[in-house]
C-alpha cells in the first residue's frame, strides 16, 4: 500500500489535482471531503441542528457511502448515499457553509478517520483532505500541502458553481464563505487544517492544473504503479 496525501484549504486545487494524479499513477482516488459533506447533507436533510453532535455522529457511523469511478482519464467520481447519487448535492452552498461545523465534531471525525483508513488499506491511493498528512495517514509516502491566495480560490470555486448552473451566487459570497471556512478549519481542536512538518508546500495561485500535477509527479516517481480499481466502497460496519 502506498499513500500520496494532498492537503490544503478549499479552492487550492486539491480535488482536480488529486484525481488527475491518481489517474497518472494508476492509484485509487479518495476525496475525504466528500465523506464529511455526505454526513453534512444527511444532517441537513434530517433537520438536525449542528449542535446535535451525538445524532450527527450516529449518521457518520452508519454512512452508506460509495465512490464510483467515472471510467475516464480524469478519475472523476460519482458519490452515492445508498442508491442515490448525491455528487451535485454535496457541492451546494448550504453544505459548503455547514460542513466545517460537522467536521469539527470530535465523534464524527473519529468515525470517519477510521473509515478513511479502512479504505486506504485497500490499495494504493491518492487521498485529499485537510488532515491527511497530519492525522489520517501520518506515514504517507508523499505529503503535499497546496495553498493559493483567497481571491484565486474564490474565483475557482465560483467558476465551478457556474459550470454546475448556479447563476445567483456572487464572488463576494464565495469569498466570505471560504474565509469563514478557513477560520473554522484552522481553529478546530481535532484534526485542524495545517501543514505536516514533512509536507511539500506548493502555491497553486499561478499554476495550471497540468503544472500542478507535473510538479507533484516529480515527487511520486519512485512509487509503485498498480492498476486502478473501478470503485471504492465505505459501508457501515
Amino acid at each position: 500500500m502506498a499513500i500520496v496525501a494532498i492537503d490544503g484549504p478549499a479552492g487550492s486545487g486539491k480535488s482536480t489535482t488529486a484525481r488527475l494524479l491518481a489517474a497518472r499513477l494508476g492509484f485509487l482516488y479518495l476525496d475525504t471531503g466528500a465523506i464529511y459533506r455526505a454526513v453534512t447533507l444527511r444532517a441537513l436533510e434530517a433537520g438536525l441542528p449542528m449542535t446535535a453532535e451525538a445524532e450527527i455522529a450516529q449518521l457518520a457511523a452508519t454512512l452508506p457511502l460509495r465512490f464510483v469511478a467515472g471510467g475516464d482519464e480524469t478519475g472523476r467520481q460519482r458519490v452515492f448515499l445508498g442508491e442515490r447519487d448525491v455528487s451535485e448535492a454535496l457541492r451546494s452552498m448550504e453544505v459548503n457553509r455547514r460542513v466545517s461545523e460537522v467536521a469539527a465534531i470530535a465523534a464524527v471525525r473519529g468515525h470517519l478517520v477510521e473509515a478513511q483508513r479502512r479504505i486506504g488499506r485497500g490499495g494504493n491511493h491518492v487521498v485529499e483532505g485537510r488532515d491527511i498528512g497530519t492525522v489520517v495517514f501520518p506515514d504517507a509516502e508523499v505529503k503535499i500541502f497546496l495553498v493559493a491566495d483567497l481571491e484565486c480560490r474564490a474565483a475557482r470555486r465560483l467558476a465551478e458553481m457556474r459550470a454546475r448552473g448556479d447563476r445567483e451566487t456572487t464572488l463576494a459570497a464565495v469569498r466570505a464563505s471560504l474565509a469563514a471556512r478557513d477560520r473554522l478549519d484552522g481553529a478546530r481542536a481535532v484534526g485542524p487544517l495545517k501543514k505536516a512538518e514533512d509536507a511539500i508546500e506548493i502555491d497553486t495561485s499561478r499554476l495550471t492544473i497540468t503544472e500542478q500535477v507535473e510538479r507533484i509527479m516529480g515527487f511520486c516517481e519512485r512509487l509503485v504503479v498498480k492498476a486502478p480499481q473501478s470503485h471504492v466502497e465505505n459501508r457501515p460496519r
